[in-house]
């Protein structure tokens, strides 16, 4: 029986070891390398951010997967990725390859239009690493498509591997490097944050500022009073209940014999 067990717990750490997805970054050959969607918004405001797939995009063919992308520091934060459909295997180079077509009526094409005037950005997630790309009109495109109404915009992607140098460990010093991504202070942020505190104080403050007063007040009219004005005027707050701990109920328990 000791060594059946003996058995299982090898098979269990061998299943662990040998098992691999994008949490804990190791990949086999082939292995399917999710690409998850984030959020698109204008580029000049940062906060601004909404749905990847509230603009008129489409996803890939696939619609499901095994697993999903999700973490305390992600949950904390409001991301909610979505699955972008492609279909991406490790170390396989993919041609260029249409996955779905949009025929733009009104809506869509407005959409599209005031993303690109607006320079709206989009956010993407490979194995834990941001994609940023910019909504705009490529004028090097091999099919350029105008856009107007009742055109057809036909997606595609492509997947190519290039080998790296860069260890794991410094994967994301890059994306630390001042001179390749510009990393905006939020002023507004920091003026907003700043001036809800200074509120929130002086409210407070305020409130603290009354209620000491007036008890203030009361003690100061207290301490002038002789004792035999003390014993007869009013109580009030905690005072009113000093006596309750002497004062009989009105309806006393009694045991009654049966």
């Amino acid at each position: 029986m000791s060594s059946l067990h003996i058995i299982a717990v090898l098979f269990v750490l061998c299943f662990s070891l040998t098992s691999s997805d994008e949490h804990n970054h190791k990949y086999e050959m082939n292995e399917e390398v999710v690409l998850w969607m984030n959020t698109v918004g204008p580029y000049h405001n940062r906060q601004e951010t909404y749905a990847y797939f509230s603009l008129p995009f489409c996803t890939g063919p696939k619609k499901s997967i095994d697993h999903y992308h999700e973490t305390l520091g992600e949950a904390l934060l409001g991301v909610e990725l979505e699955i972008s459909g492609f279909e991406i295997h490790f170390r396989a180079n993919s041609p260029k390859n249409p996955y779905c077509d949009v025929d733009l009526n009104e809506e869509k094409l407005q959409a599209f239009i005031y993303a690109v005037k607006n320079h709206y950005w989009y956010q993407m997630y490979l194995d834990d690493l941001p994609v940023w790309g910019i909504v705009d009109v490529n004028l090097t495109s091999e099919a350029k498509v105008k856009l107007e109404k009742g055109k057809k915009i036909t997606f595609t992607y492509e997947v190519n591997w290039k080998p790296s140098n860069v260890k794991f460990e410094d994967r994301f010093d890059k994306y630390l490097d001042p001179s390749f991504f510009q990393h905006r202070i939020h002023w507004f942020s920091i003026f907003n944050s700043f001036m809800m505190v200074i509120f929130l104080v002086g409210l407070v403050s305020m409130i603290l500022m009354r209620t000491l007063r007036k008890d203030y007040a009361r003690y100061s009219k207290d301490e002038e009073m002789d004792d035999m004005e003390r014993d007869l005027g009013d109580e009030y707050g905690w005072k009113q209940v000093h006596g309750d701990v002497f004062r009989p109920p009105n309806f006393i328990l009694r045991e009654v014999p049966y």
